[in-house]
């Protein structure tokens, strides 16, 4: 019991706790609809953005979280606007946006030397260094974010799988997504100092990867992933305590083992079920299997054997 008592005497530690918890909730739940939206990179690249809207917030002596916030959501859009009007991938936006953002901040950076050890927190994360002020910001982004997936449950329900449809439907999807870059954007600054730059996407991708292992159904995805990103988060602080290691680090690891731990635990139950109770593996035996009437009696060369197989399928 000492590996979770230990560290509970200690008010820093507290404090990173409930914000390690908060934000592994935000991500998972975030994370379903980026999983699913097949924009696994955006998560990355968006803290990268938000990494150049902090140093530019510094220097204009305004608060982290406004700057980088602004700064994400803008680039949210323009990745957005950019994928949609022109012929420009989403993934090449992302790329093109993103970087850029994170180039100016490394040189304005390198421009005033003096300010660069302030910006290592929001590369590497800093957990155990979150205030009070900390808390109720992350509080209140993890709350309206959760309370906005509820009231538009079903609006993101609809865009994540078919933008299209939902605008013929009805469903204004200009503004879903401009609230989901919103509530994305909030989400990775309200993880930089936690988890930092360099691991946000991990952070985001991992629990919905893992909880998609173990459910078809997408309430109980969000559900599921929420948990896991929340779990993730408490028990990673009290691994990188026991282990003086850094937290953001400890807590992806951990998602990392988790996940393995499904996977292989899933591969294994779908390999000893029978073929019948396994959709995937009762495909893929009927695309394998051939007639018996379309086999020739004689045995077949490579080339014959080949035909046969097309004219089966």
């Amino acid at each position: 019991m000492s590996f979770f008592t230990d560290p509970l005497n200690y008010e820093f530690f507290r404090q990173g706790l409930i914000v390690a918890t908060l934000v592994g909730a935000l991500c998972g739940g975030m994370g379903v609809f980026i999983v699913l939206r097949r924009m696994s990179y955006i998560g990355h690249g968006l803290s990268h953005a938000a990494f150049g809207g902090a140093v530019v917030a510094y220097l204009m002596n305004i608060s982290f979280f406004i700057g980088a916030g602004l700064w994400s959501f803008m680039a949210a859009l323009l990745i957005n606007a950019a994928a949609r009007k022109r012929n420009i991938g989403a993934d090449a936006a992302i790329g093109i946006v993103t970087t850029a953002s994170f180039a100016l901040g490394v040189a304005l950076i390198s421009k005033k030397r003096t300010f660069t050890r302030n910006f290592e927190a929001a590369l590497f994360g800093n957990i155990l260094g979150v205030s009070r002020e900390d808390i109720f910001i992350i509080g209140g982004v993890t709350l309206a974010v959760g309370l906005a997936m509820f009231l538009c449950y079903k609006q993101l329900l609809f865009t994540t799988f078919d933008e299209e449809i939902a605008a013929v439907s009805g469903v204004p999807t200009r503004w879903v997504e401009t609230g989901f870059a919103l509530a994305l954007a909030a989400t990775i600054v309200a993880s930089m100092n936690i988890v930092g730059v360099t691991l946000i996407a991990a952070a985001i991708v991992i629990p919905p990867t893992t909880a998609r292992m173990l459910t078809q159904t997408f309430g109980k995805l969000l559900i599921l992933s929420t948990v896991i990103g929340a779990a993730t988060g408490f028990f990673g602080m009290f691994v990188s305590f026991a282990y003086d290691i850094a937290s953001g680090a400890a807590i992806v690891l951990l998602g990392t083992g988790i996940f393995l731990i499904v996977y292989l635990g899933t591969s294994l139950w779908r390999h000893l079920q029978p073929v019948e109770q396994v959709p995937e593996r009762r495909a893929a035996t009927q695309a394998e299997r051939v007639p018996e009437s379309s086999l020739p009696a004689f045995a077949m060369s490579d080339d014959r054997a080949a035909t046969t197989q097309g004219r089966a399928d």
